[in-house]
């Protein structure tokens, strides 16, 4: 709070957070690390974690169960939206119809029948809207857009990605605290439009668990993938969408899988080849430490990226195609020979004809932050009025085919997703 000093009252942003669990903590601490962002409020429907911010920012601090006691405050200019996933949609519209500029996580909507209402509210509020998926933002993913519009692999034809974890915490086992009760709960305000049942601790704690309340592997880390994907290739999206895998470790009373890959085609259009990107999360790999990256895979070269930076592997495109003549009559092979060296001339070899393959990494600078930029990012495009990269279109985009891929798996078959109109079938 200290570093707004230098800002001017009137360059101010006053913000509230609407979920303060562990990304909103986070979310939180980041928005507020930036000069002239101050936070005024903050509202969870579980009393300890409002006691918890206002330990942590001060006893001043306005707390409530209800958003709506947020979006009714003239002091709040923007906010974080960072509650379980069935409450993204509902809270992101109301938030700006009442005036607010959104910064919501990701995925922007549980359901793909939800997504046209936020872009709509997005369109007709004219207010600032950004989803918090930070690839999107990244300088890897920057420089993984710049080298592919470049030709720097040829030409693209698919894409692997991939994001495997091997602890608890990753599978989402997250601590349950010793005081939940039906006292210090709203336990109403948490199920909102999910099925009524009763006070159950775990369902509130590992909401990502559970179908009512999350979207599982698919909106939680394919939708990371995408963003990625969709801002480095420029695509819109896919066509078609096929998911499978299952629940192989996590028997915990879960209703997602902790496997799950998904292969989805996208069609030619203006900024890139048609191509197939193949997805997959594993919460229980084996892996030592959590393991993530693309694999962009092209005519010329593979460009493999992480969020620490790009590594492009390039090797000399081919002179000639060579032959397989062996099984011809020897009267075919002289005539195919006569023909092919007529259109492939033999080549003296010379250095300047050496072309080795080669390796070229291209790093962030030593403690660039991801996350905290594409905060930065939001908070710039609060003051310019100037929509950001990922806005609810964006945004959009990005869940649909994601939440396609829960629809693929669960009722066994392929979707269908049109990334122009973003409506699917």
């Amino acid at each position: 709070m200290s570093q707004s000093a230098s800002v001017s009252a009137n360059d101010r942003i006053h913000i509230a957070t609407i979920g303060f669990g562990g990304m909103g903590m986070g979310d939180t601490r980041y928005a507020t690390s930036i000069p002239g962002v101050e936070l005024v409020a903050v509202c969870d429907i579980y009393d300890s974690r409002c006691a918890r911010a206002r330990e942590v920012y001060g006893n001043g601090l306005f707390t409530t169960r209800d958003y709506r006691e947020i979006l009714a405050r003239k002091d709040v200019d923007a906010v974080i939206i960072a509650t379980p996933d069935h409450w993204h949609s509902r809270i992101s519209i109301d938030a700006l119809n009442a005036g607010k500029d959104v910064y919501c996580e990701k995925p922007m909507v549980r359901m793909v029948a939800e997504g046209k209402g936020v872009v709509d509210a997005q369109e007709r509020s004219g207010r600032i809207f950004q989803v918090g998926s930070q690839y999107v933002t990244s300088l890897v993913y920057q420089k993984a857009r710049e080298l592919l519009q470049a030709g720097a692999i040829g030409t693209l034809n698919m894409v692997e990605a991939w994001l495997d974890r091997n602890t608890a915490i990753g599978a989402w086992q997250y601590s349950i605290p010793p005081d939940a009760s039906p006292a210090n709960i709203d336990w109403d305000r948490f199920l909102g439009s999910a099925p009524k049942r009763p006070f159950e601790p775990v369902r509130l704690f590992r909401w990502r668990n559970y179908q009512d309340y999350g979207t599982g592997v698919a909106g939680d880390l394919f939708v990371h993938l995408l963003s990625g994907l969709h801002f480095s290739t420029r695509s819109l999206g896919p066509a078609r969408v096929f998911a499978t895998g299952g629940l192989r470790y996590w028997h915990d009373g879960r209703d997602v899988p902790d496997v799950m890959l998904a292969m989805l085609d996208y069609p030619k259009s203006d900024t890139h080849p048609d191509f197939t990107l193949a997805l997959r999360v594993n919460l229980k790999s084996g892996v030592a430490r959590e393991q993530f990256g693309f694999r962009f895979v092209g005519s010329e070269g593979v460009m493999t990226t992480s969020m620490s930076g790009v590594t492009l592997s390039t090797v000399p495109p081919e002179t000639e195609p060579g032959y397989t003549i062996g099984t011809f009559p020897k009267k075919v092979q002289e005539e195919f020979l006569r023909e092919y060296r007529a259109k492939y001339p033999p080549v003296r070899p010379s250095a300047d004809g050496m072309r080795p393959e080669k390796d070229d990494t291209y790093n962030p600078p030593h403690g660039y932050d991801a996350h905290l930029e594409h905060h930065r990012v939001f908070y710039q495009a609060v003051r310019s009025r100037k929509r950001p990269v990922e806005d609810a279109v964006f945004g959009f985009r990005a869940a649909g085919p994601a939440l396609l891929a829960n629809v693929s798996y669960f009722e066994k078959r392929v979707c269908y997703w049109d990334p122009q109109a973003m409506t699917a079938s």
